[in-house]
């Protein structure tokens, strides 16, 4: 018989705000009004997806993202995301997000009735491929004492 073995992990991406902002102040503002908007998260994907269970931002497990709905608004840096797959336990939270100039994007989830001044902990995750209509999102977990890619693929709303 053959094993097949589950690994659980988390992101690694998790950080405190103070070492966000010590990477840089600087935003790249062009690149978050090209964000700006309503978008749908279609795929996540990651080397031994069919073996390795990987859970996104402390939430939930990265496949129940799939189909998630994130709201972006460049002008204020705030927006929401709402988990809305069926076989997976319904969310939606605000967050507050930037993209700085090294082209990180800073993502805050903030929990009802918290102010985001006072979330002192955040993700940080590559942006790539960016068009007009998609865009990804790459963290980076701890398989093994490997780093690897979780990439989550976003296509604009209609």
């Amino acid at each position: 018989m053959i094993a097949t073995v589950l690994f659980a992990c988390k992101s690694s991406s998790s950080t405190a705000s103070t070492e966000a902002t010590t990477l840089s102040t600087k935003l790249d503002r062009p690149t978050q009004v090209a964000i700006k908007g309503n978008w749908v998260l279609t795929n996540v994907s990651y080397a031994g997806s069919d073996y390795i269970k990987v859970t996104s931002f402390d939430l939930a497990d990265s496949k129940c993202f799939i189909g998630s709905t994130w709201n972006f608004i460049s002008n204020n840096n705030k927006g929401t995301m709402n988990l809305n797959s069926p076989n997976c336990t319904a969310f939606t939270s605000p967050i507050v997000w930037s993209i700085n100039n090294q082209g990180l994007f800073v993502l805050k989830i903030v929990d009802p009735g918290l102010k985001s001044k006072n979330v002192k902990s955040g993700y940080l995750l590559k942006v790539a491929g960016l068009t007009d209509n998609s865009f990804q999102l790459i963290d980076n977990i701890n398989v093994g004492g490997q780093t690897k890619d979780v990439t989550y693929q976003f296509q604009r709303a209609n």
